[in-house]
């Protein structure tokens, strides 16, 4: 990636300045550019709701509450991710390819989400009867697991909707989603005394109509009916069995944390936890807009060569966007914590200073994976997230009972950074041995 930036340097005036400046241009004028700015310009506002709805979760709930949502959360994020079967990346990737397949991806989305969704909650309650001290209790699990079909089937009519092209109805959807969820809860505070359960549900239900846009919203462009398609599916599987793998395991890297620390620490040191990691997922929104278009994009040109050359010109894109981000989130987190959150959750701000290198080295690996991804799932892809998934799971059972939340996201930083490594000795690797 080095020799990447500094070919990339060298040819636009020799210095890192200059190099910056015109990717700025080209991006700012070109299709890919103004693509990222909407969704991006989303993902801001996206953002923004996001901190509302911490900040009445937190201040409504209290630490311990804010821990237990978080809880709840994280399982029906996690049965999202399981029960998937990377069929939201192949549904982006066939779809683009040929919009015929629409109707017949429509029809296997809707059955696997809540084929497999209902399956899969119904073995998690069980689970969950057995180790009660893992998880959410009493109705809260009941809602969470409730969340995995629907979560599934938005999940996979979102990514249609990106294979078509269809980026603003795609944003619009998100932003009334979020939106409903923050109004339910900002209306239940004036009108009930919420509980974390409340809370939760006002969350399911506007996802709900998440789901019933996203599916109206495609049925504009399905000439028939949505059709369940062996033929189709059986395309499908073998690279989305590779995406959902490589997405499953990037998801425990990210997510298994609040688990681990849940199990390990209690609900109100999650709540701290889980305060700083909605932070760093905010920073972390400039990268997903970036991947959300990157990927259809380099799926679609004709040859290795030039979708590296792209790729190469994202990465010194991707590092002068979000180096200055993370420097400025580091200098104002104090104070930001403290007006938004209030002064008892300033054990969150170490956690927050350590997630911040994380963050970094997350955005330049994201680019990496969209990159594999459009070259068709190779190996690395599955095997550097899975390592790293298990070395974030030792590294906490590790540190955080020595050095507390902090030692959670120390072990985020070495297992984000083992993935970019994983990715750029296959780089290398692949120029080398294959030479695109």
């Amino acid at each position: 990636m080095l020799r990447a930036i500094q070919d990339f340097v060298a040819g636009h005036g020799g210095t890192y300045r200059g190099a910056a400046s015109q990717a700025f241009r080209r991006f700012r004028t070109s299709d890919f550019g103004r693509k990222i700015s909407e969704i991006y310009a989303t993902r801001i506002l996206l953002m923004g709701l996001s901190l509302i709805s911490a900040v009445l979760v937190s201040r409504i709930l209290g630490p311990g509450g804010r821990g237990q949502y978080s809880l709840a959360m994280t399982l029906s994020g996690l049965g999202v991710q399981f029960g998937n079967f990377g069929l939201h990346a192949s549904n982006t990737y066939f779809v683009s390819k040929d919009r015929k397949n629409l109707p017949s991806l429509i029809g296997n989305s809707i059955l696997l989400s809540f084929g497999i969704g209902v399956g899969g909650a119904v073995l998690a309650y069980g689970f969950f009867q057995i180790w009660p001290s893992l998880g959410p209790r009493g109705l809260l699990l009941v809602l969470a697991l409730v969340w995995i079909p629907l979560g599934l089937s938005y999940l996979f009519f979102q990514n249609l909707l990106v294979g078509i092209q269809e980026i603003r109805s795609y944003n619009k959807i998100e932003v009334v989603n979020r939106a409903l969820a923050v109004g339910l809860t900002v209306a239940g505070a004036c009108l009930l005394k919420l509980d974390v359960t409340t809370v939760f549900a006002f969350s399911l239900l506007a996802l709900g109509v998440g789901l019933a846009l996203a599916f109206r919203a495609l049925g504009r462009h399905a000439p028939v009916r949505p059709v369940f398609s062996k033929l189709v599916f059986e395309d499908t599987l073998f690279y989305g069995f590779r995406a959902y793998l490589s997405a499953f395991f990037a998801f425990l890297v990210l997510k298994s944390d609040i688990l681990l620390v849940n199990y390990l620490l209690g609900e109100e040191q999650t709540g701290y936890y889980s305060n700083a990691s909605s932070m760093a997922d905010m920073l972390y929104q400039l990268p997903v807009a970036v991947g959300t278009i990157l990927f259809p994009k380099l799926s679609a040109m004709k040859t290795g060569e030039e979708k590296w050359r792209f790729t190469r010109k994202t990465l010194l894109l991707m590092l002068a966007l979000m180096a200055p981000l993370v420097l400025a989130s580091g200098i104002l987190a104090k104070p930001m914590i403290e007006m938004l959150f209030g002064s008892r959750f300033l054990p969150a701000l170490p956690v927050f200073w350590w997630l911040l290198p994380a963050v970094l080295i997350l955005s330049l690996n994201t680019v990496f994976m969209n990159y594999f991804a459009s070259i068709g799932m190779p190996p690395v892809t599955v095997y550097s997230p899975g390592f790293s998934a298990l070395l974030n799971i030792a590294l906490n059972f590790l540190w955080v009972p020595r050095y507390g939340i902090v030692g959670a996201s120390i072990s985020s930083v070495v297992a984000y950074g083992s993935m970019l490594v994983f990715s750029v000795l296959f780089v290398v690797w692949r120029r080398r041995n294959i030479g695109k």
